[in-house]
């Protein structure tokens, strides 16, 4: 067996290729590959022809070979030059012949654009796809609503046992890691606004800072934003898990509505327990405020509680609770939104996760920018 192997001949301008040896697999092309893709022909150094009279075999790898090398694009503008083929027998001529219909054509060099103009671009994709995303969800919003209505005139549809199951997992089993976030943030809140106040000598008002935060605000917050992280992608993640095992068109072929046994059951589980868990978060969020004004600020528990009794009002409680079932509505949703849109892969599916995550915590704080807005001009 004679090794592939070729030469160069002819003048400067016009080259002559002159294969040799076995142009087979057997042969070695792959050694030479490289070596025949690193042949920079140009316009002023063309290459004429491609003698084949030396080749003792010839396979379809070799002849796909020498028809890269004879359709070669010359680069600006991207040309096509066709060297001219000699010295083939005809079983050669037959082989190159029919690999010369699996040559690709040069593509030309794209149009050059300036940078504004492509930023401008990416700006109207980028925009177009968010009111694309946000239809759709809005569209699965509305059947989750009409499911969720239909349900509620034939409750013989209502899953207890499911929606039990999961309001164990979102609520019972993010207890403690939501309770002591609170009971920190409202630690920092006291010790961080005693500060503050301390320079006007009002330490003690940190503790209508910490009741009125916590309880409007921070509690209820944080607490949708802890629960968007965890129970919002992990159920984008259960469902697109069952849309890429194909257990959800199993589920639809049997008659039984995805709405039905996997959304409705989140969704319901999650809107009732937000607000228990925000009501948690509230209290312990004003048991770290009241630890850090014991033990750091020379505050009484007594007084801190007296306080609280004069200056919090229920109102701020109930102003922080009542966004809960709606920030609970939206993480549902949006999580299983995007696991129902779960498409073909696992790469799919870690995106829907965290396009979930993120969408979920942009929609709980528009949510909440939005109710402080109507509670403002409620005067509450």
């Amino acid at each position: 067996m004679t090794i592939a192997s070729f030469d160069l001949s002819g003048s400067a301008t016009e080259k002559r290729f002159i294969p040799k040896g076995e142009w087979t697999l057997r042969g070695g092309l792959t050694k030479i590959d490289s070596k025949i893709r690193a042949l920079n022909f140009g316009p002023r150094e063309d290459l004429a022809e491609i003698d084949l009279s030396q080749i003792e075999a010839l396979d379809t790898a070799g002849a796909l070979m020498l028809q890269r090398l004879r359709h070669r694009c010359m680069g600006e503008g991207r040309p096509q030059a066709i060297a001219t083929l000699t010295g083939m027998t005809d079983p050669q001529h037959e082989l190159m012949e029919r690999m010369a219909a699996h040559i690709a054509d040069c593509e030309g060099d794209p149009p050059r654009r300036k940078s504004f103009i492509l930023l401008l671009n990416r700006v109207g994709q980028g925009t177009i796809a968010v009111g694309n995303e946000g239809l759709a969800i809005l569209s699965f919003v509305g059947s989750v609503v009409a499911r969720l209505a239909g349900t509620i005139m034939s409750p013989a549809r209502f899953r207890l046992t499911a929606t039990v199951a999961h309001m164990e997992e979102a609520g019972l089993n993010s207890t403690l890691i939501v309770g002591l976030m609170s009971f920190l943030i409202g630690a920092v809140v006291a010790f961080m606004g005693a500060r503050v106040l301390s320079e006007f000598g009002a330490e003690v008002f940190s503790v209508e800072l910490v009741g009125i935060s916590v309880l409007r605000e921070f509690g209820v917050l944080l607490t949708a934003i802890l629960i968007a992280g965890r129970s919002g992608s992990a159920f984008t993640a259960s469902i697109g898990s069952m849309k890429l095992r194909e257990e959800i068109d199993a589920m639809r072929a049997l008659g039984i509505s995805p709405l039905d046994a996997l959304i409705l059951p989140r969704t319901i589980a999650l809107v009732l327990t937000l607000p228990v868990l925000a009501f948690l978060a509230g209290f312990l969020g004003l048991l770290g405020g009241g630890v850090v004004g014991w033990l750091a600020l020379d505050i009484p528990p007594q007084l801190f509680i007296g306080r609280l009794q004069e200056i919090v009002t229920v109102e701020n409680l109930f102003v922080g609770l009542v966004k809960a079932p709606f920030f609970a509505f939206v993480i549902a949703v949006v999580g299983c939104y995007h696991g129902m849109s779960v498409e073909n892969s696992a790469e799919e599916l870690g995106r829907r996760t965290t396009m979930a995550v993120v969408q979920s915590l942009f929609l709980v704080i528009l949510l909440d920018a939005l109710f402080a807005m109507l509670f403002l001009e409620l005067d509450i």
